[in-house]
């Protein structure tokens, strides 16, 4: 019995798809300003493969997980009381597949539906007050600071009989300091924030309850712009915490110290549509999902309403 809860608690933590796709995040210029009602629509579609890293708490051999995960995702900016400010609010999708040898047995597991949904508000401080379209052709930036909140909801597939879902049945919010900073046609962004979970209080038959500590975040990218929506980045994260509880007893041996690197590029296809393209993958993994990631993304941007 020990030994099966344990295995629950372990998984949890490592397969848990609010850390796969969310922890795991690279996203260059996120606090790039904008002209004032600018709107974008944004398909993406994202393949993730890769190994389990359990540090040692299981006898867990040959983990994997592969998965595809399309995302509809929309933009718009305005004026907050003052300051240039947007919003993005993203629906995910996933299909995928996990397997691993557990004492010697194959265990594979499949699983397809929605993945939370994500909302997040952006609101620049420093470098970029709100602007209509000739002002902002007339604007260079020079250093941006913002502030952003990112919340997930427990709006994805989650069934509590289940151990693996791709919903997490759990609120999560990132509160995040962003900087920017251009020379010429290179640009550094720099983000650091911190992920804090409500509880599940219905994991696995509903029964138990699973808490995660605070997971915080670093991100860096150093890009280089070609022409306007045509650039290329170098992009790495580091994340540590999120030591998961269950019922109130915690295993340290969930805590995460883990670390990425990428590369985004963009391309700028006409006046509207935008093609933007990356891969990255574990640079380091003490614990949970180590992937390699390949996304593409289409984008259509307008101003105002769309004529």
């Amino acid at each position: 019995m020990r030994l099966a809860l344990k295995l629950v608690w372990v998984v949890a933590a490592a397969i848990c798809p609010l850390q796969i796709l969310l922890a795991q995040d690279l996203s260059p210029r996120a606090y790039t300003i904008t002209p004032l009602h600018a709107n974008a629509v944004t398909l993406t579609y994202g393949f993730y493969d890769g190994s389990l890293q359990f540090n040692g708490a299981l006898p867990v051999t040959n983990a994997t997980g592969k998965y595809n995960v399309p995302v509809f995702s929309i933009y718009h900016s305005f004026n907050m009381f003052g300051h240039f400010a947007n919003i993005v609010a993203a629906l995910p999708y996933a299909v995928g597949h996990f397997e691993g040898d557990f004492r010697q047995e194959d265990v594979r597991i499949y699983r397809s539906g929605l993945v939370d949904s994500t909302y997040r508000l952006a609101v620049n401080l420093k470098g970029g007050p709100p602007m209509e379209v000739p002002e902002f052709h007339k604007w260079h930036q020079k250093t941006l600071i913002g502030l952003s909140l990112k919340v997930v909801a427990p709006t994805g597939q989650y069934d509590p009989t289940k151990l693996i879902n791709w919903g997490a049945n759990k609120w999560a919010f990132k509160p995040e300091l962003g900087y920017s900073q251009r020379w010429g046609k290179v640009v550094l962004d720099a983000y650091l924030g911190v992920w804090f979970f409500t509880p599940n209080d219905s994991y696995f038959t509903g029964r138990n309850e699973l808490t995660q500590a605070p997971i915080g975040a670093f991100e860096g990218h150093l890009s280089y712009d070609w022409k306007t929506r045509t650039w290329v980045s170098l992009d790495g994260n580091f994340w540590f915490g999120g030591e998961t509880s269950l019922n109130g007893v915690s295993n340290i041996d969930t805590r995460q110290t883990s670390s990425r690197v990428g590369v985004t590029g963009s391309l700028r296809l006409d006046k509207h549509q935008s093609l933007k393209l990356s891969y990255s993958n574990g640079a380091y993994a003490r614990f949970g999902g180590d992937y390699n990631n390949l996304s593409v993304a289409w984008q259509w941007s307008w101003i105002g309403r769309p004529r």
